[in-house]
């Protein structure tokens, strides 16, 4: 008998040992602290005209339909500016968590555009905190269309522009998000002597959800004094967002027609409002809306 009460006690001693051990891991699981990075900031990879801190995500692929139609000022007789057009059609892909790649074409000077984005920090909580994200963006353009003066010497280079944007952004709610865009955009080419070939500029961009999938975007860039000539303007646009899906559907008014950097940054001449009051007050606002599609290519590995 003594030696079954024995084994029982053994039985149990052992049991509790391992019940111990059990609790002791879980708590070790549960004590182990994770990092949490925040998602969403924008709806797309795109404010309005420029860029946005998101990046699509990985082996995703991201078709973009953009129109940026006339000045609505001539009312009804030009159906608020939807008799002329300028297009961009593009292509974005995600390569990793942070890096993407795109390209495109703009009916504007018959612009092919390409840029490469990566994501140097993500704003994250938990065991890796960081405040802000921080995204790097090289672009380069190339004008097509034929060159005017046959009869002087044309160069390549001419057709050639480039951009380098740090886009630095946070998101501060589940409602709010803003981001600041330091940008340099260079020009071998410049229309007239009082025009630089280095323009650098500040952009400031924000994003207000007004319900789950709809959100009210603002998107503005200021240019540094004497880099432009005097009938240059800066761009401003305002706009919402709508996510049905797959879809995304970016609506929005600007004064800029453009929709590569250094069109937007470089070349915009309307205004919002006339301050001599000799045209309409909204002479230069013109509708536009940028339509995103995404389709997963490569799946990732957790779905496969």
């Amino acid at each position: 008998m003594n030696k079954y009460v024995i084994m029982i006690a053994i039985f149990i001693a052992n049991l509790s040992v391992m019940f111990a051990q059990e609790d002791d891991l879980l708590s070790l699981v549960e004590d182990e602290e994770t990092t949490e990075y925040a998602v969403a900031a924008f709806k797309t990879n795109r404010v309005i005209n420029g860029h946005s801190i998101e990046n699509t995500a990985a082996g995703v692929l991201d078709v973009k339909i953009s129109h940026r139609f006339s000045p609505i000022s001539d009312g009804f007789y030009d159906i608020f500016g939807l008799d002329g057009a300028t297009i961009r059609i593009g292509v974005d892909y995600g390569i990793s968590d942070r890096l993407m790649i795109g390209v495109g074409r703009n009916s504007y000077e018959k612009t092919f555009d390409g840029f490469v984005k990566y994501k140097i920090l993500r704003q994250s909580t938990g065991k890796s905190k960081m405040p802000i994200t921080l995204v790097y963006l090289a672009d380069a353009q190339i004008v097509t269309l034929r060159f005017q003066d046959t009869d002087r010497e044309n160069f390549f280079s001419s057709r050639l522009f480039y951009t380098h944007q740090m886009l630095i952004g946070r998101k501060f709610s589940e409602a709010f998000s803003a981001q600041i865009m330091p940008t340099l955009v260079h020009r071998n080419l410049v229309p007239t002597e009082a025009d630089k070939n280095d323009v650098i500029s500040i952009g400031v961009a924000a994003r207000q959800k007004i319900s789950k999938r709809v959100a009210v975007t603002a998107e503005y860039y200021y240019v540094l004094p004497d880099q432009l000539s005097e009938n240059f303007n800066n761009s401003l646009s305002v706009g919402f967002d709508i996510e049905t899906g797959g879809h995304v559907f970016q609506f929005h008014f600007s004064n800029s027609p453009y929709m590569t950097y250094k069109g937007f940054i470089t070349e915009t001449q309307d205004k919002w409002f006339d301050k001599n009051g000799t045209d309409h007050i909204l002479s230069g606002i013109r509708f536009g809306f940028n339509v995103s599609r995404v389709f997963t290519i490569v799946k990732p590995k957790s779905l496969q």
